[in-house]
């Protein structure tokens, strides 16, 4: 007899930011049962699929889910009841057509990734075997390409995940130059403890960590950001660009406004062009390799400037420009528009979406990145995911908070069960014509 659902639960849970969020749970007709949880955005972009809130200002402010929860409860739970299990990937396209809107509006993306991957982990423990080898099953392309992540970690923030202080997002280190994951990780603890002591040498006030754990010090200008994590990678021993080297996630969108980019911490604005040479300048003074959303959601003109400039020495990721969308991800592959793509399954709300853009960026030469959002919980999906994707880069957070740290946790539990390539060496391979 096939293997089939049998039944659907979900429940309120909070986030790392302390919102409100749903975990969902699916057994299987042999009895196996998997949870997942699902991760929620602060800085999110508005062509992302809807994440569906009750708007009740009695409960949570008005930011609880509890319609997510009974919409998997219900009609959610009514229709997949009795559902064969085993083809994930008709299980997700079941869903979308039941919710019926292009941006999952009607039962929300949160419920319907929350069931996506409560399945998915339900199938990991029915068919005994790691959760990334039962998504490596799932991924149709990607069937024989499960690598180890490298990881893009957090180590200064501003933006909406620090209060504002500085208008760009997140600055982060790409620990390459190491053989395995394990000394990556360690290197970028190490260089995470020397920007506290850069910080505080420098003479800044440290206001404490922000959204994903990175710090978030008062500073008067986001180029300040860049000389202070150079410093760090130094102090804490390594070689920049070398051995580690600098992304930026700068969240344009957040700051653009009638055409142009206000950075109101530096008391200017610039047009495209002028956030372009920006960049330019940024590349030629610092160890830059990846720079994220460096220009607005819907600035195509910019983001294709900035490709021809740019294009050809860094990975420039498109987020709230591509949302996880893979007509979006078309339209820019098409107008030479950004060269990677950051990957964020409740950004398009369920895991086959998820894997289709991944398989586009693949066929076209754009990297990805398979990342976390500012609102975690202690579920290690991600970490799996990552890995099964054979996408090659991991964005998670910072290296503190236990929402962070499982997924971290969970990749070295997989190094040591697992004897999968480790792509760090081989990161650089296509940067180094900047940097010489």
């Amino acid at each position: 007899m096939s293997l089939r659902i049998t039944k659907l639960d979900a429940w309120e849970i909070l986030d790392s930011r302390g919102n409100p969020t749903l975990a969902v749970a699916v057994t299987l007709s042999d009895g196996s049962l998997g949870v997942a949880q699902v991760p929620s955005g602060a800085s999110t972009g508005r062509h992302e699929a809807v994440e569906l809130r009750d708007h009740d200002t009695s409960h949570y402010q008005g930011k609880g889910v509890r319609k997510a929860v009974a919409n998997v409860v219900g009609p959610i739970a009514a229709a997949l009841t009795g559902y064969p299990a085993e083809d994930a990937a008709a299980v997700d396209r079941y869903l979308c057509n039941l919710d019926g809107t292009p941006n999952k509006s009607f039962l929300g993306a949160n419920a319907l990734l929350g069931v996506s991957c409560a399945l998915a982990r339900s199938l990991s423990t029915s068919r005994r075997e790691p959760l990334w080898q039962t998504l490596q099953h799932q991924a149709l392309q990607h069937q024989d390409s499960a690598v180890f992540p490298v990881p893009m970690i957090n180590i200064f923030s501003g933006g909406l995940h620090a209060g504002g202080q500085i208008e760009f997002q997140d600055f982060l280190i790409i620990p390459h130059g190491f053989d395995t994951y394990s000394e990556s990780l360690e290197a970028a603890v190490a260089i995470h403890r020397a920007a506290a002591q850069v910080i505080h040498q420098s003479g800044y006030l440290l206001t404490g960590v922000a959204d994903e754990g990175g710090w978030g010090p008062r500073l008067e200008s986001n180029g300040k950001v860049l000389q202070l994590l150079t410093r760090s990678i130094e102090l804490a021993g390594f070689k920049p660009s070398e051995q580690v080297s600098i992304a930026i996630d700068a969240a344009s969108t957040h700051f653009f406004e009638f055409g142009e980019y206000h950075l109101r911490s530096e008391g200017r604005s610039l047009c495209s062009a002028e956030m372009v040479d920006l960049f330019q300048q940024w590349t030629q003074q610092f160890p830059i390799v990846s720079i994220e959303d460096g220009l607005a959601e819907d600035d195509w003109d910019g983001w294709q400037l900035l490709t021809a400039q740019l294009g050809e020495h860094i990975n420039l990721i498109g987020d709230d420009l591509f949302t996880t969308d893979t007509s979006r991800l078309q339209y820019g592959i098409d107008t030479n528009a950004a060269n990677a793509v950051l990957v964020k399954m409740n950004q398009i709300g369920t895991l086959t979406e998820t894997f289709r853009v991944l398989e586009l960026a693949a066929a076209h030469g754009y990297s990805a990145v398979v990342s976390a959002r500012s609102g975690e919980t202690e579920d290690s999906f991600l970490a799996d995911l990552a890995v099964a994707s054979g996408a090659g880069q991991i964005k998670i957070g910072s290296i503190t908070r236990s929402e962070r740290l499982s997924k971290y946790n969970r990749l070295l539990a997989i190094e040591r069960e697992a004897k999968l390539p480790y792509p760090g060496r081989e990161f650089r391979a296509g940067r180094k014509k900047l940097l010489q």
